[in-house]
């Protein structure tokens, strides 16, 4: 059997970016063109799953990633990982629990999805930066120094922000009439969103780099291309509608609300995500802050308002 690098994640917004990118690179290096990539789907009968299925070099296998154990990892011969957990409150116990047994494994090298890199410190309002954070400290400890990691902490992902826009033009083009187009963002503030695909692209490139030991123990900060403020997406909006948009709702975060009332989880936790944003309001997460290393390697090119156009088209 080959060796493997596994991908957790597939068929979520990151991963789609790592199984359309990697199998073309592995094929470039010099040392891992015969690993094979195994990419996991909790339904093997999924759509996004079938459609990965598809793609020459890699094989798709049905396991639930928070199962996962050392011998399976071993079993598999697993070097080199992808993960992109999810965020409720048991990330922390599952994450880690998969770290472990990584380190158990020998795993050579993971890269992880970590959250936006303004919001990874241990005192934050909202739960899961903190989980983020606890995860790094984790790692950065002697005890996993054999594992080898790196940590991109992107922007939220652009369809956050043009999702909304979206649904407002179409139900404008439906009805004729305007509802109150409710944006996360501020209405003053430039940040930086950014695809998830693109992501999913560079962290592609670190796991098909011969030697990734520059990028180990490395948190990358990946913002989009460009600068936007809530008061943009307003004009891209009125462009689609032709006409001024006459209620808008900048920092809208109720849908944290919905989430909270039926989640099975603590409201306190999981309202606590209304604090999330808070750093792109004060404008900390600019296309400017984006690491070196990714725009040397992959840098982002997709603008929130191609999302929107693409958004539009489906």
């Amino acid at each position: 059997m080959a060796p493997t690098i596994l991908i957790v994640g597939a068929t979520g917004n990151t991963g789609k970016g790592v199984v359309d990118n990697l199998p073309e690179l592995l094929q470039k290096s010099k040392t891992l063109s015969h690993h094979r990539i195994i990419a996991l789907t909790r339904s093997a009968q999924s759509s996004a799953a079938k459609a990965i299925a598809r793609i020459s070099g890699i094989e798709v296998e049905e396991q639930a990633w928070s199962e996962i154990t050392p011998a399976w990892l071993c079993e598999r011969q697993v070097e080199r990982v992808f993960i992109a957990s999810h965020n409720e409150p048991t990330q922390f116990s599952e994450e880690s629990t998969f770290l472990v047994a990584a380190l158990r494994a020998g795993v050579q090298y993971v890269v992880r999805i970590s959250t936006t890199a303004a919001n990874v410190f241990p005192d934050n309002n909202a739960y899961y930066p903190r989980t983020h954070w606890a995860i790094e400290a984790m790692l950065e400890t002697p005890e996993f120094e054999t594992l080898g990691w790196t940590s991109l902490q992107p922007m939220v992902f652009t369809s956050h922000i043009a999702g909304p826009a979206a649904q407002f033009i179409k139900q404008y083009r439906e009805t004729g009439k305007q509802g109150t187009l409710a944006l996360m963002c501020s209405g003053d503030a430039p940040a930086a969103s950014i695809d998830p695909e693109e992501v999913g692209k560079f962290a592609a490139h670190l796991l098909a780099e011969d030697d990734p030991k520059r990028h180990n123990k490395a948190k990358y900060e990946l913002n989009g291309p460009e600068d936007y403020t809530g008061k943009d997406i307003v004009k891209i909006v009125e462009g689609y509608i032709g006409e001024s948009v006459k209620d808008v709702k900048f920092k809208d975060v109720s849908f944290v609300d919905y989430m909270a009332d039926t989640s099975n989880y603590s409201k306190n936790v999981i309202r606590s995500i209304k604090y999330a944003p808070v750093t792109s309001w004060d404008g900390k997460t600019v296309a400017a802050g984006t690491s070196k290393q990714v725009l040397e390697i992959a840098p982002p090119k997709r603008t929130v308002a191609e999302t929107l156009q693409t958004l539009l088209q489906s």
